[in-house]
């Protein structure tokens, strides 16, 4: 049996810089496509990312309490 080490990689950005910039490239690319499946696959991963990024922020924010 051989052990596969993992490659780690050491993240610079927040997530939510990184989902943001994910989803500007991603409705960049469909911009240049004609409408159809492909596009519209592409705003949907889009819009994924959005929400990842605000659902992470909100995990993150002060405001949010543990539950007791």
């Amino acid at each position: 049996m051989t052990v596969t080490k993992r490659r780690r990689i050491r993240q610079t950005d927040i997530l939510e810089t990184r989902l943001a910039e994910e989803a500007r490239r991603l409705r960049e690319q469909a911009r240049l496509l004609p409408p159809g499946l492909q596009r519209e696959g592409l705003l949907r991963k889009a819009r994924q990312a959005d929400v990842g990024a605000h659902i992470s922020e909100w995990l993150r924010s002060p405001g949010l309490k543990s539950p007791q």
